[in-house]
């Protein structure tokens, strides 16, 4: 008789785990990503409890001077708890043609970016890497990248809160409100 309670006892434990926001389906904690230069895997479950700022780039964008702000956010907020990921892409108009080295050199020496940075990726269609088909299925299509530096704000639980598109300025007061009402939740 104590063995099925034991035994029920897992179980429920088990399912109540898994129904966890850390554990769900539904949380960004499953995707990863391949570091610039490293290509160890940026994985965002390691992130848990923190906030996630993570930011399609390019080098040769309109908004590239957008780095410069991504930095400060992430300065200003990572003994608080955000992470910042820039994800250079090529998608749009091929404005970062550059390979990784070549990707990683420009965004520390024009912008002495400390933020992880992951490989280049695609963000668009079939071959958008899984975040971002995931993002798109959660928020819905309209929130999907349009362009550079589109962003995506992921609460301290995993959760997808928040999209900004491509104009809107990292510093923004909008962007800062949404930064910090994740990291309080």
């Amino acid at each position: 008789m104590v063995k099925k309670y034991i035994q029920l006892f897992k179980l429920s434990l088990c399912i109540t785990l898994m129904a966890s926001p850390a554990f769900s389906q539904d949380n960004a904690y499953k995707f990863s990503f391949d570091s610039l230069m490293t290509e160890e895997p940026i994985q965002l479950s390691n992130y848990k409890g923190k906030a996630i700022f993570i930011v399609n780039t390019a080098s040769n964008c309109g908004f590239t001077g957008q780095y410069e702000g991504l930095e400060n956010l992430y300065n200003t907020y990572k003994d608080k708890g955000l992470v910042v990921i820039g994800v250079p892409s090529n998608d749009f108009a091929q404005q970062e043609p550059g390979t990784n080295e070549e990707i990683a050199k420009f965004c520390k020496f024009n912008y002495g970016v400390s933020f992880p940075m992951a490989r280049k990726y695609s963000v668009l269609g079939d071959q958008a890497h899984p975040f971002y088909k995931w993002a798109k299925n959660q928020l819905g299509f309209g929130t999907a990248p349009k362009w550079n530096f589109h962003k995506y704000l992921i609460n301290t639980q995993g959760e997808l809160v928040e999209y900004f598109y491509s104009p809107t300025d990292p510093e923004a007061d909008r962007v800062i409100k949404a930064i910090e009402k994740a990291l309080a939740k």
